[in-house]
């Protein structure tokens, strides 16, 4: 890791040892969602309103996970950890590597992410009866690895930048044929470039607000179903790149694990189209 992320991690670690007896992680199985692969609580592309980890509002949660990714082309690895506090603020930090040796042999790029996420309204499970999603603020800080390398030499013009983001997240009690269903609509201000793995701006319009989305239904207490779909600023002129879309199943045999595989397209990337492929998540947490 660089210094910036190394330091976060050692700041999670002393924090995590000083919590002793309320490292307890007594919220519900799921109420944490998985992680996405910036490191956030959510989906497995989108961060939603939810808190990371299986602590209560009196209780410290933590989480750790490891996704892979793999098109035609790429292979993408991401892991991380999160610490968060009393079902409020999640703390986290992220490393991503991408393996892009079909476009440049030898070619890795990668990025490091450390986030914040605050929840500031609502309860997305607790409090069903209520029409109030859950609300919470986020920023990603990314840094992108090897700047002066590729990413520069196709147009971007910072190598690290902020992700600043709004989601909102929602629990329905047997809204589908008696099943549970969860909604989250994120609204993400970016102006990264394939997720910030090859920089952040260019010839495109700077910072846009950019939709992203998830659903699911549970189809058993341990198995989720769901889709998501995720655009993009599209910022690069000579690497145009569309929005991301999976189709996920998770299913967690006990409440703090939880195992995620999914179908992925990711679009174009690098010049070369249709990169789908398949995804998968472990994630634990307490």
């Amino acid at each position: 890791m660089e210094r910036g992320p190394r330091c976060l991690a050692l700041l999670l670690a002393g924090a995590l040892s000083a919590t002793g007896g309320a490292l307890a992680g007594d919220r519900l199985g799921w109420t944490g969602g998985v992680t996405e692969i910036e490191g956030s609580a959510g989906g497995g592309l989108v961060p939603w309103a939810l808190i990371g980890g299986l602590g209560t509002d009196q209780q410290t949660g933590a989480t750790g996970f490891a996704t892979d990714v793999s098109t035609g082309d790429f292979t993408l690895h991401a892991a991380g950890v999160s610490l968060d506090l009393d079902d409020r603020v999640e703390l986290s930090i992220a490393r991503q590597r991408f393996d892009a040796g079909s476009v440049v042999p030898g070619l890795t790029l990668g990025q490091d992410i450390a986030g914040v996420k605050v929840r500031v309204l609502g309860d997305a499970v607790y409090d069903a009866d209520h029409w109030l999603p859950q609300i919470a603020l986020g920023a990603q800080h990314k840094q992108t690895l090897d700047f002066g390398g590729v990413p520069h030499a196709v147009g971007a013009v910072r190598g690290e930048d902020v992700d600043l983001y709004v989601a909102m997240t929602k629990m329905y009690f047997g809204a589908l044929a008696g099943r549970n269903v969860i909604l989250d609509l994120t609204a993400r201000r970016t102006r990264a470039d394939q997720f910030g793995l090859l920089g952040f701006g260019g010839e495109g319009r700077g910072y846009r607000w950019v939709p992203e989305a998830s659903a699911a239904v549970w189809l058993s207490d341990d198995v989720l179903l769901g889709a998501e779909y995720r655009d993009k600023p599209n910022e690069l002129s000579t690497l145009r790149e569309d929005a991301a879309e999976d189709a996920f199943i998770a299913w967690s045999p006990i409440k703090n694990l939880s195992i995620t595989a999914a179908w992925v397209d990711l679009g174009r990337i690098a010049g070369k189209a249709a990169q789908r492929g398949a995804y998968l998540s472990l994630w634990v947490g307490i």
